[in-house]
């Protein structure tokens, strides 16, 4: 072993191990070794090592007794902490969840552990997956591994971390408006968002109920394809999760659109110079281009601030502080306790968004508001639509901008939330998209490319985030 198992693939892997090459163990070992070395990245808030290590013996037992292995045998996979793990706590990065250990079992965890994949922590993220930074942790922010004095995306930034540093093979996040493929982008790994119902969401912590997708991390296409694989399909558990067919044959040549609304005003040079770098290389593949319009994308951000606020604003309700959670301990009344408890638990950005919530779904303006958003967003998944009826996928940048300064855009919500330009209307369609390297800034950032596909598609997208990759 010469490269250290850290930097192994996910089939690597699963390769070595199943064929007794190498002990589960001795590659838990190096991954712990690694997320010591790393902490100052932050990446996780809880490190799982003895669970880790009893289920690396497990895997080891079963091999050397000769029983059939999963598709992950041994595969490092970190939970972003927003999924449950019944008595590991679930902090969503908020002092509320500070000592909250769930009773009951995500099942994209239990799917990873069945496919014998080693979960070996709880990793950092904006509170209740507010937020696109990581800066909104309660915790304190995670750094990018390329530049510690930048951020790594949001709000599934510590997921990204752990991966594109070598401190997991793979990892899960979820995405509302941007989750996974910003942070992705930001670090130079891959990142799907999958299509709304394809991925079960029992056990992750609802911010957005319409609008939350538990997906996979990787730092290849093959790694994060492998994963998805594993924790895809229908439970009984999740009434929006999906049967899932085989989908369309993908065709060898495809008709790629490039959507006029995404190259414009805001887009940096850099960042629109390395997409079209790979449009390029896809047409000499023999993929045809064609130019499509998503004219409503202008209203996707206003839109998602408003229907995402209210989901947040209902399902945030029930921390309270009565039955779990924190409490205050400085209440003569009832009333008092609940006020003084949500000032006490929850941070600044998850108070703004309950509050732009309630105002949208208060009487005399619940229409106005929330109803047209709700109009609107019809409008955005129609545009999609129409534009699939002319191509296969489309091209996009994932982010307008490299990987900003941690500090820079805290005290600018409006330029925060801007930072999910190109990813919020994929959330409020319900479609997929990969977020997949595209090559770097002039001072070394990582630049992403973003796959939009039709619902249910995810093969389509991922095949030719392969080729980006490949070529």
């Amino acid at each position: 072993m010469n490269v250290s198992p850290t930097q192994w693939s996910i089939a690597e892997t699963v390769s070595r191990v199943k064929s007794g090459e190498v002990h589960a163990s001795k590659i838990v070992d190096a991954h712990l070794e690694r997320i010591t070395e790393r902490r100052d990245l932050k990446a996780y808030l809880r490190v799982l090592d003895t669970d880790a290590r009893v289920q690396a013996a497990a895997i080891d037992g079963k091999r050397s007794a000769g029983q059939p292995l999963g598709p992950l045998a041994g595969a490092i996979v970190a939970i972003k902490d927003n999924i449950t793990m019944p008595g590991v706590p679930c902090t969503c990065g908020s002092h509320m969840l500070e000592n909250w250990k769930p009773q009951y079992e995500a099942t994209v965890v239990s799917r990873l552990k069945a496919a014998d994949a080693i979960i070996i922590g709880k990793t950092n993220l904006d509170e209740f997956g507010m937020g696109s930074s990581t800066e909104n942790s309660f915790f304190g922010p995670s750094k990018n591994p390329h530049d510690p004095t930048r951020v790594p995306g949001g709000s599934s930034g510590g997921s990204a971390v752990a991966v594109a540093d070598y401190q997991a093979m793979g990892s899960l996040g979820s995405d509302t408006g941007g989750s996974i493929r910003t942070p992705a982008a930001f670090c130079g790994i891959v990142g799907l968002k999958c299509t709304y119902g394809s991925v079960s969401r029992w056990g992750l912590v609802a911010f957005a109920s319409s609008l939350d997708q538990i997906g996979p991390f990787g730092r290849t296409v093959a790694d994060t394809s492998a994963v998805f694989d594993v924790i895809k399909g229908h439970d009984t558990h999740d009434s929006t999760s999906m049967h899932l067919g085989n989908g369309r044959p993908t065709p060898e040549k495809l008709t790629i659109g490039i959507p006029r609304e995404y190259y414009g005003e805001g887009l940096a040079p850099e960042v629109a110079a390395s997409v079209n770098e790979e449009r390029v290389k896809l047409e000499k593949l023999g993929h045809k281009f064609v130019e499509v319009s998503l004219p409503h994308t202008k209203y996707s951000i206003g839109v998602y601030y408003v229907i995402c606020t209210a989901e947040a604003s209902s399902n945030l309700a029930r921390f309270d502080g009565v039955k779990y959670g924190h409490r205050t301990k400085d209440a003569t009344d009832l009333l008092t306790m609940y006020r003084k408890t949500r000032d006490e638990g929850f941070g600044a950005e998850v108070k703004r968004r309950i509050l732009l919530g309630t105002y949208v779904l208060s009487a005399g303006y619940f229409d106005a508001y929330y109803g047209q958003a709700q109009r609107v967003r019809s409008l955005i998944a129609h545009d999609f639509r129409k534009a699939f009826e002319t191509c296969d996928c489309l091209l996009t940048p994932t982010s307008p901008t490299v990987a900003f300064k941690i500090g820079e855009k805290v005290d600018d919500p409006l330029a925060m939330y801007l930072s999910d330009i190109y990813t919020t209307s994929i959330n409020l369609a319900g479609i997929p998209a990969v977020s997949v390297p595209c090559g770097k800034s002039s001072a070394g950032l990582p630049i992403g490319a973003q796959l939009i596909g039709r619902a249910f598609e995810e093969h389509v997208i991922l095949k030719v985030a392969e080729q980006i990759e490949l070529n």
